[in-house]
């Protein structure tokens, strides 16, 4: 038959006319061997490449007829074409490149790996630009299962994993004690385990381990000379810092221990990078400025690199001090001789040569002169022996130190898995979809296997497409995942502390992303190419168009797969539930007091240089001023406000008692009102008064955890405790006044403890800061104002800072917040992938029962019972997906139980809900197919089969 006859032959047959463009090829086939003779190709590479050239003239055929050609328009330009042998003229140069160009193997087969490869990802291409609503599906699937992966774990990255960005950081070791247990007395300045200077000055002096070392602390200057601070973030840092890092100046120089010698005269600082594009605009001639702290000035001797942050994770500095000029900048606040405050992180760069353990060996056995030689002479008596036995290690610090790593390095894990199983519902979504297509693509792979065309080629054609989508994917997903990492860092941001972490991506980032895409394309195309090309051709070919010849076993696994996806929607699902009920319970948690109206008002007098002997008539007339300001409904002042995080603790006992029965209590040094102000209930008693003074017996009040401790059942007004000795004062002795609700102390997760607060006209020694805490029902704007005019009338000298009461409490609550947030966004993405897979299996279900519904209605099936067949389809997946997701739920949600708050793991109402919801999807997914299936014809439904 010649190429004309077939063509209009092909056109005029059942099969359709998309075929006629296959059907010519097959008249060509000759004619492309024939030109194929002279390369000498194997018997498999020859069908490979009559298979190319077979669907590119079907791409443009379908070309043709997409612009608008008839059938016989299209299929007379096809003919045309291949008869002026352009087409196969140009492919066949290609081909033949190709094959001359490939390695030649000694024994083997000639054959171009990578021409190939490049001929499978164009094939690919075509196939999902024809298909152009899948293809976007898939790639917003993956870009969002693959950008959410990637974003958390470039978090991951930056505050768990990376080394610092200095000189050899896997040199550095932290020194500090080893067991701190018992025995440190004192303040504590930083949540980080730190040293004192005295301490830190003898380990400078006698330490053999490290060819340098150096302390520092991270700080906050104040660049205002008054009113409302200008706060920039600081460090002190010994003279050796820089040098120790390895970091080099872009300008002028870095400190030397000549900056750093005790007594130094005169301040200097080195500036950072961003601070100096900040606040000079980048300016070179910014080395030999003064800027003003704590109201001084400070010469700029050098400007640090662009890439240096500092050594805490998650934190940046803008100016760093010698240490010795804390002693200029603090006066009489100055730490550097108390051997009581712990305030100095000491590092070091290990010897040539040592190790750890060696460096530890050696701070041991200079531990007990050490510790001997900087006994402080105040250090309370009962606390000495432990303070003289504590020994001194070395720890690695190469990733530095981070209090964000400490609080949400198992969060982000945990969000890790979270998305890695969104990820995962994607693929089975995913595989779902490429097995539909597959289905519909069954004639031409038959048609394929039918010509000689391999099984194992077929599939390396049908994985290219599923690499090319993955690679999309990946690649979108990166793009995406820099600004989701940069909203996740935005998250945990607050007003007062900004957050700085390099998200710079580097090869761990691409290399993860790499790693999930492969195990993408592998997860959600492996399964539909091995089942696309088991099908029999000739049963294929056979059944022309009347229908499907998808078989029970292909249709299983797609119901397989769907159930899959309901398990992992349920684990997640539970997850979101878990953390939300948990971020609610800590939100509704009766606190003691009521924070709405509340503004803390944070003062500091140092500018003022008050004598100690007036700093206390000083801050009791400026709280009056404070009360008298209209709208402020009561006010008063504390050293520690209640859920800041900030804490100060004694043992405490009842006077008479052992005083080895101690109980370790929470206290707080406030003034009268201060419960009014909070609006916590006095419960017995009285409050503070003008009766307490500094020179009248000591009194306290407690809360009613603390009254239990001390006195049983028995009234505890007018009973007497001793508070143990500290560094900065003898035992005292305290008479209990009153009796107050209890409340919460540092946070809300905490259990009620015991508190004793003490009133702050009787402080013998007051600081020179100020914590006042006033209601008000005003606006808060309003009532900052009045403040701020009323404070600058008394002293513009004095530095105020402004935070909201509810604020504080709600970016307290960050991380359960983080939990709440991503996993309810995971939560209902993955609902949402389920039913999506849940629609498409029941959809696919009717089309192929098609016939059976029909023969159901017409002898006299209601439509309602048609619905029910196709829900309970529908109902019956998700049931087995619930039935398999529950024991894994249970056993996945213990690792979460630290991470709750008032819930336990299997909580049976988040469960519940959970169950409930996936019926609810179920049902919703279900009902259109149902629905569409009870308007079925039935006699065109037999017509049709």
């Amino acid at each position: 038959m010649s190429a004309a006859h077939s063509e209009i032959a092909n056109r005029k047959s059942p099969i359709g006319n998309r075929q006629s463009a296959i059907a010519n090829m097959i008249d060509w086939k000759d004619e492309i061997r024939r030109r194929l003779a002279g390369l000498r190709l194997e018997p498999t590479r020859e069908l490979e490449i009559v298979e190319e050239l077979s669907q590119h003239l079907d791409d443009r055929y379908a070309e043709l007829r997409s612009g608008g050609a008839t059938d016989d328009q299209a299929s007379r330009a096809l003919l045309t074409e291949l008869n002026e042998s352009e087409v196969l003229a140009r492919e066949l140069r290609r081909i033949e490149l190709q094959t001359i160009n490939a390695p030649v193997v000694l024994g083997a087969p000639r054959r171009n790996m990578m021409g190939d490869l490049w001929q499978d990802l164009r094939y690919a291409a075509r196939m999902l630009r024809k298909n152009a609503g899948f293809t976007a599906v898939a790639v917003l699937s993956l870009a969002l299962g693959i950008g959410a992966n990637s974003a958390i774990f470039q978090l991951l990255d930056a505050v768990l994993l990376r080394t610092l960005p200095v000189s050899n950081p896997q040199e550095l070791a932290e020194v500090r004690i080893e067991d701190r247990t018992g025995g440190v007395r004192g303040s504590f300045n930083t949540w980080n385990p730190t040293l004192t200077n005295p301490l830190w000055e003898a380990i400078r002096n006698q330490q053999q381990a490290f060819s340098g070392i150096f302390a520092w602390n991270a700080t906050v200057f104040n660049l205002a000379p008054g009113g409302e601070p200008r706060p920039a973030k600081g460090l002190w840092v010994s003279g050796d810092f820089f040098n120790v890092l390895g970091v080099r100046p872009i300008l002028g120089r870095v400190f030397t221990p000549e900056d750093d010698q005790r007594g130094c005269g005169s301040a200097c600082a080195v500036i950072s990078h961003a601070f100096w594009q900040r606040e000079y605009g980048g300016n070179p001639s910014v080395v030999g400025r003064e800027l003003t702290l704590a109201g001084r000035p400070v010469e700029i001797i050098g400007v640090a690199p662009a890439s240096f942050f500092g050594l805490e994770v998650g934190q940046s500095f803008d100016i760093a001090v010698p240490i010795c000029a804390e002693a200029l900048l603090l006066g009489k606040n100055s730490q550097l001789d108390s051997g009581t405050t712990w305030w100095l992180t000491i590092m070091g760069r290990l010897k040539p040569g040592w190790s750890l353990e060696q460096a530890t060996a050696s701070l041991k056995s200079i531990s007990p002169g050490i510790f001997e030689g900087t006994l402080p002479a105040n250090y309370p008596p009962v606390s000495v022996n432990n303070y003289l036995g504590f020994k001194l290690a070395a720890f690695p610090a190469g990733t530095g130190i981070s209090q964000l790593r400490d609080a949400y390095s198992s969060p982000l894990w945990m969000l890790l898995a979270i998305a890695g199983m969104v990820l995962l519902i994607a693929c089975a979504n995913l595989a779902n979809l490429m097995l539909a297509r597959a289905s519909t693509r069954e004639r031409e792979i038959a048609i394929r296997l039918a010509i000689g065309a391999s099984r194992g080629r077929l599939i390396r054609q049908l994985m290219a497409e599923s690499l090319l989508l993955a690679a999309i994917g990946a690649g979108l997903g990166l793009l995406l995942a820099r600004e989701l990492s940069r909203f996740l860092l935005s998250f945990l941001s607050t007003q007062g502390n900004s957050l700085f972490v390099d998200l710079a991506t580097n090869w761990r980032v691409l290399a993860f992303t790499a790693t999930v895409a492969i195990i993408t394309c592998v997860v959600f195309g492996l399964a539909p190419a091995f089942k696309a090309t088991r099908i029999a051709p000739a049963s294929v070919l056979k059944t022309g168009s009347r229908g499907m010849t998808a078989s029970r076993e292909g249709f299983s696994l797609r119901r397989a797969l769907v159930a899959l996806q309901v398990a992992l929607s349920m684990m997640l699902l539970v997850s979101a539930l878990l953390f939300s009920r948990s971020l609610g319970n800590l939100l509704t948690e009766e606190a003691g007091f009521k924070p709405k109206g509340i503004l803390i008002t944070s003062l500091s007098l140092t500018r003022l240089n008050l004598p100690p002997e007036r700093r206390q008539g000083f801050k009791r007339e400026l709280l009056e001023r404070v009360r008298s300001i209209p709208g402020v409904a009561s006010a008063a002042d504390t050293n520690i406000v209640p859920l800041s995080g900030s804490a100060w603790g004694n043992n405490v006992w009842m006077d008479g008692s052992d005083a080895g029965q101690t109980t370790n209590t929470s206290l707080s040094r406030i003034s009268s009102n201060y419960f009014n102000t909070l609006a916590t209930p006095m419960l017995a008693g009285r409050d503070f008064d003008d009766r307490d003074t500094v020179t009248s017996p000591k009194v306290a009040i407690v809360n009613e955890f603390l009254a239990r401790e001390l006195a049983g059942e028995a009234n505890p007004i007018g009973k007497r405790f001793w508070v143990e000795a500290t560094p900065s004062s003898p035992e005292i002795l305290y008479e209990i006044v009153g009796v107050v609700r209890d409340t919460k102390y540092q946070d809300l997760r905490e259990e009620f403890g015991p508190i004793a607060y003490l009133p702050t006209s009787q402080e013998r020694l007051p600081g020179q800061f100020e914590q006042i805490l006033l209601r008000s029902s005003a606006p808060m704007a309003d009532v900052i104002s009045q403040l701020t005019q009323a404070l600058a009338e008394i002293n513009p000298k004095i530095v105020v800072n402004f935070g909201v009461f509810e604020t504080q409490i709600w970016e307290s609550l960050l991380r359960e917040r983080l939990m709440a947030t991503l996993s309810t966004f995971f939560g209902l993405l993955a609902a949402l992938l389920a039913a999506i897979g849940l629609y498409g299996v029941i959809s696919y279900g009717v089309a192929g029962r098609t016939k059976e519904i029909g023969i159901r209605m017409a002898l006299g099936a209601e439509r309602r019972a048609v619905l029910w067949l196709i829900l309970r389809e529908a109902l019956l997946l998700v049931s087995v997906g619930v039935a398999v997701g529950l024991p894994a739920v249970l056993a996945a949600t213990r690792l979460v139980s630290s991470l709750l708050f008032g819930l336990k793991p299997a909580d049976p109402v988040s469960l519940a809900l959970a169950v409930v919801l996936m019926f609810v999807v179920a049902a919703f997914a279900g009902y259109i197919p149902a629905r569409r299936a009870t308007k079925v014809d039935p006699m065109v439904a037999l017509r049709y089969e």
